[in-house]
């Protein structure tokens, strides 16, 4: 008896990237899943961050409230540094597109976007240092050159490390999100 939900051994049909009549396109949504690089070290900092609350809970019932208030802030420390991490990405509605780093967001207006490709150039590896070759989906604002935008994805980044073929549609996504409402 063949059910009619989505099972991970049935494969996925060309019309399921079909939107849903009740999806609001004015919503910022990303257009992936997160990697696992970013979901593994913000579940490390959670559980850090659980391990070090129940040492303020403990401070708490035998020593001062103070010390136990300094080990709860750098638990709450922990806490929004993890949920900040999960939150970093690329994310897109009708208004635009939004970058979203560690420390700062970038808005940009499609109206404002004169193109957005997939280039083969040096990305760095893990947001460390050190790059390696790979691809880099780059959005240009008009009237800015392409080498002074950062990217928005590329394939080495805690998202796509691994999963070329997640990064290709992701940018792909991008794309069709920046043809859409560009021309709009």
């Amino acid at each position: 008896m063949p059910l009619p939900f989505l099972t991970a051994d049935r494969a996925f049909d060309a019309d399921d990237d079909v939107a849903l009549p009740y999806d609001d396109r004015d919503l910022w949504r990303r257009p992936y899943r997160p990697g696992p690089w970013r979901v593994g070290v913000a579940a490390l900092m959670l559980l850090l961050a659980s391990f070090v609350l129940f040492a303020a809970v403990i401070i708490a019932a035998t020593d001062s409230l103070s010390s136990a208030g300094v080990v709860f802030g750098v638990a709450v420390v922990a806490i929004v540094c993890a949920l900040r991490l999960l939150r970093m990405g690329a994310w897109v509605s009708a208004h635009g597109v939004r970058h979203v780093s560690f420390f700062s967001t970038r808005t940009v207006a499609w109206q404002q976007v004169s193109s957005v490709r997939t280039v083969q150039q040096p990305v760095r590896w893990l947001g460390l240092p050190r790059t390696v070759q790979g691809q880099a989906l780059l959005l240009v604002r008009q009237g800015r050159s392409a080498e002074t935008s950062p990217p928005l994805l590329t394939t080495h980044n805690t998202d796509f490390l691994g999963r070329e073929d997640a990064f290709d549609r992701a940018a792909d996504a991008v794309e069709a999100w920046a043809a859409e409402y560009r021309r709009g």
